[in-house]
């Protein structure tokens, strides 16, 4: 928060305002945000001659959006709400200094709400480019005059229809916070349906309030886990990423205890997150959900109910898939696998050397062909997989060129998908139903149905095919979201981003502190 210099008190408010806007903007702090922010003073506050912006009415306004930024899952303390709010109830509305200050909140708020507060893989330069379409410098200015705050700062806020509902679940989980939620107690060994637990009663009341059970579902039997009770629990379990096994467990028992102000963290760390990824218009969209081990495939724009399926992803610590937006612009059916130098050299080399039929074993060849390990070890010959039952890609490769050369596939291991925990693969993301997600990605070709797509699946050579048009793919990372039924999901944090996060929004806490000590000097 802005305040006034010590050297400004016996000047013009304006003067003040100018000074204060200067100061701003020739601060040498450099961001390490997605934006700049340094020149915003003085260029919201010179075409109207650095006169004040805010009326009692206005401020008021403007603060009641600040208080309530936990309602977007941002920090009041972030934009100096209380004590703006302190100066505003002792009639310190005319200062230049709340002025400013109230100015400065407001525009750090409003590009929170539109790009995020902390850099992310997804921002590749500063400033963040969206800032040119929404530029909250110009937005506050233009809603203060015509009297529009809120809808200009409305237009701040994402428009995937996926924010609104985990917006939705972080108010639904913020009141289920201020519940008592004690914990219930773990079994000593797992419970069937028709099996005793002591606390069946609390169980009940739990999975009701969470929404696993309706309201009007008949309640147990005195210390009985009933079957009734074993579907909230599965309900529970699925979405909690736990195996589906409607057993009462200590696992199962460890999530149910989680309080629910620890998933509002998660769901905001979501709507974070979902603040950084570009704008994208209507039309087809694949989003994979890494934590969640899912990937959606929708219509952005349109009432269809979006494809789901499990995913394989990338293994923690050790070949984690990484984020970024790509372009889907093919597909190759019975595509080669040529081997990344990585795997190469970790894995097919060393195993070369123990057994030199590795190669013949496994379907695999060197390009060019009868190269040497020798050839291989330097780097002037490359291995890849042929096209079969064996291939590590299946019969499907979804290719969306990038850097990491990471990319969607199917894969001959079904029964990894079984698994509750999938994080198994070497950074490719391996999905669940490969020719049902080849009948959306070609639903721009007629000749192309499920029947074609079968016939192309069968053992025979690599088929090369463009899509009509280039379809973004998102890898995403959150660990609490809203399925397709409306249901919010939450799943542990594989890859330790959440803990990352955390740090990164601290640190720029306590920058923004020690900002505002500085200029208080």
């Amino acid at each position: 928060m802005a305040l006034v210099p010590c050297s400004t008190l016996a000047q013009p408010v304006p003067a003040t305002i100018h000074a204060l806007a200067v100061q701003a903007s020739r601060s040498s702090v450099m961001p390490s945000g997605p934006y700049d922010e340094r020149g915003w003073l003085v260029r919201f506050y010179s075409p109207r001659n650095y006169a004040p912006a805010w009326t009692p009415s206005t401020a008021a306004a403007a603060l009641w959006v600040l208080r309530h930024a936990t309602l977007q899952g941002l920090d009041p303390r972030d934009y100096g709400a209380d004590a703006l709010q302190a100066q505003l109830s002792l009639g310190e509305a005319d200062s230049a200094g709340f002025d400013v200050a109230l100015t400065s909140a407001m525009l750090h708020y409003m590009a929170d709400l539109r790009v995020g507060r902390v850099r992310s893989e997804y921002h590749t330069r500063l400033p963040d480019a969206r800032l040119k379409q929404y530029d909250p410098v110009e937005r506050l200015r233009t809603g203060l005059a015509a009297g529009k705050l809120q809808a200009a700062v409305q237009a701040a806020e994402p428009q995937f229809e996926q924010y609104g509902q985990v917006k939705a679940a972080l108010a639904h989980y913020r009141a289920l916070s201020k519940q008592p939620y004690p914990p219930l107690p773990k079994p000593r060994t797992k419970v069937a349906a028709g099996g005793a637990y002591p606390a069946a009663d609390a169980l009940f009341k739990r999975l009701v309030l969470l929404g696993d059970l309706p309201a009007d579902a008949p309640p147990p039997v005195d210390g009985i886990y009933s079957e009734r009770m074993q579907e909230g629990v599965r309900h529970f379990q699925a979405r909690h990423g736990l195996d589906e096994d409607g057993l009462l467990g200590r696992g199962t028992i460890d999530a149910l205890n989680v309080p629910p102000a620890r998933r509002v963290r998660q769901l905001e760390l979501t709507l974070e997150r979902l603040r950084w990824l570009p704008d994208f218009g209507p039309g087809p969209l694949i989003v994979v959900d890494l934590p969640a081990y899912r990937l959606w495939a929708l219509n952005k724009g349109s009432a269809e109910a979006p494809l789901e399926m499990r995913v394989v992803i990338g293994t923690a610590l050790k070949t984690e898939t990484p984020l970024f937006v790509g372009q889907m612009r093919y597909l190759e059916f019975n595509p080669y696998w040529n081997v990344p130098r990585s795997i190469l050299e970790k894995e097919i080399l060393p195993k070369l050397a123990r057994n030199h039929d590795y190669l013949a074993r496994n379907e695999m060849e060197t390009v060019p062909p009868g190269a040497s390990a020798a050839d291989l070890q330097a780097g002037r010959a490359r291995v890849r997989q042929r096209p079969g039952p064996k291939n590590s890609l299946g019969a499907i490769k979804f290719a969306m060129p990038n850097p990491m050369d990471i990319y969607l596939h199917s894969t001959p291991a079904r029964e990894l998908f079984k698994r509750s925990r999938r994080d198994l693969s070497h950074g490719c993301i391996r999905v669940e139903h490969p020719e049902v997600l080849a009948q959306y990605v070609l639903g721009q070709k007629a000749s192309w149905n499920a029947e074609t797509i079968r016939g192309a699946m069968q053992p025979g050579p690599t088929r090369h095919v463009d899509l009509v048009h280039a379809i973004p793919v998102v890898i995403f990372y959150a660990t609490a979201i809203v399925d397709s039924k409306g249901s919010p999901r939450f799943a542990a944090d594989v890859y330790g981003r959440d803990a990352k996060l955390e740090q990164e929004l601290a640190t720029r806490r306590s920058q923004l502190l020690a900002a505002s000590e500085t200029l208080a000097l």
